[in-house]
């Protein structure tokens, strides 16, 4: 966690001026170019910074002999899963049939699940080394900037990634602005891959999520300026009047009315199309039950709270209204608003029946999401919640897809999904156990047992020594 302020994607709609055909006079003549008018408004384009990722070569394989957790609650023991061409293929038990060709991986006392996907990380927006040249995560300079995107600081070459990768299992993961401002800006979903650009790690199809932030951090950034809000109801009338300007600039939009562009007002418009997704940095319950009442005046859903603290007081409410919360398994106490948790927090929203995922918001922690599972799984066991090591797996991959709207796409080991899959060298749950192979899209991107498999970002390599070749 971040000592200042901290940071608590479906590449979503930007809207690109796009010309229409002029109305008016005669037909225009052929190779003239259309020009936008008063009457025929411009539109724009919704995806202007297009995912370039292509999974990188796999071979077809086979994991024989393998406990498998599922990523939706499923076990089976002594199975077999076939992926290929970057595909889960089968999920069986022990007389699954392995076609010839296929590489066969014995993983007799060992765990195969779906690749932890963490929903909360800022990874390539406040790399490593943490240095104030890095600092690229909070736009704190408005307590409204919806109109930043988070892809546009993060740093590819971040040891971060590849870290979470082969200490963590991670296979995907949501890039946030911080939570100075009340609406952060637009975070990104990536596949935790090596690349040049942060466009070859963006997961291909996943919506935007905008940023939101409750409570202590935007009132004590803008406050103690002598600028709104200083206050929770400040937070929440700069929140109102933002979405209300929102609502109409959508209406100008829906009816075909021209607009000025407004990189903003195209991201919240976004979100009330609902195709962003709210994201919203939230503690205390009754925080949270607010946040549900002004999406409901404005039109608007709340994907996830994330911190969430105090979601095991209105868990019901929480389900009842389809909403996740992204939390700690025992991260309290650091400010009043994160005061009142409880260890069972995890368990006590899984067991009300809403959707709860183990997230990070951290370099370090994500490295270790499967531990951090762990203790929230005693937890719970302790005070009678009985959760089994299958189901509770889905607090770290398939809750999280359809947290992040790739649910259909990853989070599980079902056929036809991407074959993001971790094999851990013993139970996941135990502090004692790493993963020991880690595929994305079928790609074997980690081996503990291959040092070839094991990747370095270009900054890692060093600078050239005093006899190097310039």
């Amino acid at each position: 966690m971040k000592t200042g302020v901290k940071g608590s994607l479906l590449a979503a709609v930007s809207l690109a001026l796009v010309g229409c055909a002029a109305t008016g006079g005669g037909a225009a003549s052929a190779g003239d170019k259309p020009a936008a008018s008063a009457d025929k408004p411009a539109k724009f384009d919704k995806n202007p910074y297009p995912s370039t990722y292509t999974p990188y070569p796999g071979r077809p394989t086979a994991v024989r002999g393998v406990t498998i957790f599922d990523g939706e609650g499923g076990r089976i023991d002594n199975g077999v899963v076939l992926f290929a061409g970057g595909k889960i293929e089968a999920v069986g038990g022990a007389d699954t049939a392995i076609p010839a060709g296929y590489d066969v991986i014995d993983g007799t006392g060992k765990v195969l699940t779906p690749g932890i996907i963490d929903i909360h990380s800022h990874l390539g927006d406040y790399p490593s080394p943490s240095v104030d040249a890095h600092d690229d995560g909070n736009e704190a300079t408005s307590p409204t900037t919806p109109e930043v995107w988070s892809e546009h600081s993060v740093w590819p070459q971040d040891p971060g990634f590849s870290r979470a990768l082969a200490n963590g299992g991670v296979t995907s993961l949501q890039i946030l602005p911080g939570s100075a401002n009340l609406m952060g800006g637009r975070s990104i979903t990536l596949k935790n891959v090596p690349s040049r650009t942060v466009q070859g790690m963006k997961f291909p199809g996943a919506p935007y999520g905008l940023k939101m932030a409750c409570g202590e951090n935007p009132k004590r950034v803008y406050g103690g300026k002598g600028r709104m809000p200083s206050t929770r109801m400040g937070n929440f009338a700069v929140n109102r009047q933002t979405w209300a300007k929102a609502v109409a600039y959508k209406k100008k939009l829906d009816d075909g009315k021209a607009v000025d562009r407004d990189l903003a007002m195209e991201t919240l418009a976004g979100v009330l199309a609902g195709e962003i997704l709210i994201h919203n940095h939230c503690y205390r319950a009754d925080e949270m039950a607010l946040v549900i009442d002004m999406s409901k005046e404005f039109g608007y859903k709340v994907s996830t709270f994330h911190h969430a603290v105090e979601s095991y007081k209105i868990a019901d409410m929480l389900a009842k209204e389809g909403i996740c919360s992204a939390m700690w398994a025992d991260w309290w106490g650091f400010k009043m608003e994160a005061y009142d948790s409880v260890n069972e927090n995890v368990p006590l929203v899984h067991k009300a029946g809403a959707c709860a995922i183990v997230h990070s918001d951290d370099a370090n922690q994500i490295q270790r999401l499967n531990q951090e599972a762990a203790k929230a799984l005693k937890a719970g066991r302790r005070m009678g919640i009985d959760v089994s090591d299958a189901v509770a797996w889905s607090w770290l991959s398939y809750n999280p897809a359809k947290a992040l709207g790739i649910g259909e796409q990853t989070g599980s080991l079902k056929p036809g999904k991407m074959a993001d899959v971790v094999l851990w060298n013993g139970d996941p749950f135990s502090a004692y156990t790493r993963p020991e192979k880690v595929w994305i899209d079928g790609a074997l991107m980690f081996d503990a047992m291959d040092p070839r498999r094991r990747p370095v970002s270009d900054f890692e390599l060093g600078q050239p020594g005093e006899g190097d070749v310039k």
